[in-house]
This record gives structure tokens, C-alpha cells and sequence, in this order.
């Protein structure tokens, strides 16, 4: 049994040694001093401070219309849209994309969603989708959940409104 003991120190110890790490060292590794309990459970993270989402790729949609006051409604309403989902705490970051060969042209990430169907009601109810202006797809995202604590930040540093 003495001997089972000894083995089982020296194997620990040349672990150790081999991979340069006190258990000081590698505790830091896996646990985080900088820990903010009331943050985390806030964001409504996992024990790795990520939580998933649902990422969408706005991209032109199938309507060519060359009507301006349809583009214009349909874009405001886009806008007011957006704003409403900010809102309800449902829609965490969006915003327009570059010029880019596959006609992307926004990005908007869903927070407190729980399903892809519930992501597509959202997305039903943008005015420059349900005209065809725009389509989506739509991913599921595992991310930071900190995330969250971007938009009462963003809001404090635009001079005019967009």
C-alpha cells in the first residue's frame, strides 16, 4: 500500500514538473479571479460566461421595386422595428453590412430567444422583410453573454441619431 502512495506522489509530482504548473498556477487557470457572481447570473450565462444566441444575415430580398415611398416606409418601419426589439430586450446588436458579392446587408443578433420559430415571428414582423426588400438566415450563435452590457454603453456615445 506504501508503495501504491509513493508511485501516485511521484506521478503528481512529475506532472507537475512536466507541465511547469503548480496547483496555485493551474487553479487560475480554470477558475476566474476576476469572477463577478451578480454579473454573471445577470447575463444569464453558463459557467464559461457564454450563452447562445441567434445570429441573422440580413441580404436583399426578391423585390425590385423601384416604388420610393414603399422603399422609404419599408425602411422606416425597419428602423422603428429594430428600436422595438431593443426595447423588449430582444435584440441585442444589428447593424449594415459593406457592400459585398453575396448582397448581405445587415446583421442582427437576438438575445432572451428561445426558439429559431420565435427568431422568424420577430423577423416577420420587419415591414422590409414582409415587403421583400429583405430576406434573412438565421444561426444559432454561441457567444459572450456579456453581450448585453454593449447596448447601455452604445447608447451613451452617438452624437446623432442614426
Amino acid at each position: 500500500m506504501k508503495a501504491k502512495s509513493v508511485l501516485t506522489l511521484s506521478l503528481l509530482m512529475i506532472t507537475s514538473l512536466v507541465f511547469g504548473q503548480s496547483n496555485t498556477e493551474r487553479d487560475t487557470l480554470v477558475s476566474n479571479p476576476n469572477y463577478d457572481r451578480i454579473l454573471a447570473e445577470k447575463s444569464g450565462g453558463d459557467e464559461y460566461g457564454m450563452k447562445s444566441y441567434f445570429f441573422v444575415i440580413l441580404k436583399t430580398g426578391n423585390n425590385t421595386s423601384a416604388d420610393k415611398k414603399l422603399i422609404s416606409d419599408s425602411f422606416r418601419g425597419h428602423l422603428a422595428n429594430i428600436n422595438r426589439m431593443v426595447e423588449q430586450g430582444k435584440l441585442i446588436v444589428a447593424g449594415p453590412l459593406g457592400k459585398n458579392e453575396n448582397n448581405y446587408r445587415g446583421i442582427f443578433i437576438f438575445n432572451n430567444i428561445k426558439s429559431t420559430e420565435e427568431a422568424k415571428e420577430l423577423l416577420k414582423r420587419d415591414p422590409a422583410i414582409k415587403n421583400g426588400l429583405l430576406d434573412y438566415e438565421i444561426f444559432t450563435w454561441y457567444g459572450s453573454a456579456a453581450l448585453s452590457e454593449y447596448l447601455p454603453f452604445s447608447d451613451k456615445i452617438w452624437k446623432s441619431k442614426p
